[in-house]
């Protein structure tokens, strides 16, 4: 079965909505869209959590990243890079990665910020490297979407992104929204032209 894996890590609920929203363009693309997130680390001990979180999108496991046709990675900015429970998370993907699962399939990162300049585009960057490694094929956002050139909030062509304010309590505007869903479509067609 064919699936963009939207993964995500979110704190305060944007990137989880961003995510909400890339797997909007990708179902309206035709192609099935997994929610899943990463559980939290501590940084004194190996944190434990419930299978199920008790809010939310399932947590992620390996094979939902092996048997994904597409990846949608986001992450808040924690100080210009992804936030280490995502780290984490594809830290673990080692034998993945020496088993080539990745290789060849299409990926796209999203992110949010408390500000315009809180690191959005070195977040987008950073989370692409893993995904180089692994060999996938990223997607940016190209200029054809013409939120890019009109946003006063977030949007890049690394990848969509989110102005969350100060306080975390900005809600997406809708360039944003139709950023995220933009992502989603691009990931989901692309998929079916490689026969993904």
């Amino acid at each position: 079965m064919s699936y963009l894996l939207v993964l995500y890590y979110s704190r305060y609920g944007a990137t989880a909505e961003m995510a909400r929203q890339v797997a909007r363009g990708s179902e309206e693309a035709g192609m099935e869209a997994r929610l899943r997130t990463v559980a939290p680390v501590s940084t004194v001990c190996e944190a434990t959590e419930e299978a199920i979180p008790d809010a939310g999108a399932p947590y992620a496991e390996q094979a939902d990243l092996r048997d994904c046709s597409a990846l949608a990675l986001g992450s808040p900015t924690r100080f210009g890079n992804m936030a280490a429970a995502m780290k984490y998370f594809l830290d673990g993907s080692s034998p993945l990665w020496l088993a080539g699962g990745l290789s060849g399939k299409p990926a796209g990162v999203f992110t949010s910020t408390s500000s315009l300049h809180g690191g959005q585009e070195t977040t987008l960057l950073s989370m692409m490297l893993p995904l180089m490694h692994h060999g996938m094929l990223l997607a940016g956002l190209p200029y054809s979407e013409t939120g890019l050139l009109h946003t006063q909030a977030g949007g890049t062509p690394y990848g969509p992104s989110h102005v969350a304010g100060i306080n975390n309590d900005q809600p997406l505007t809708e360039i944003e929204r139709q950023l995220c869903q933009a992502l989603g479509h691009r990931l989901a067609t692309t998929a079916a032209a490689l026969g993904r």
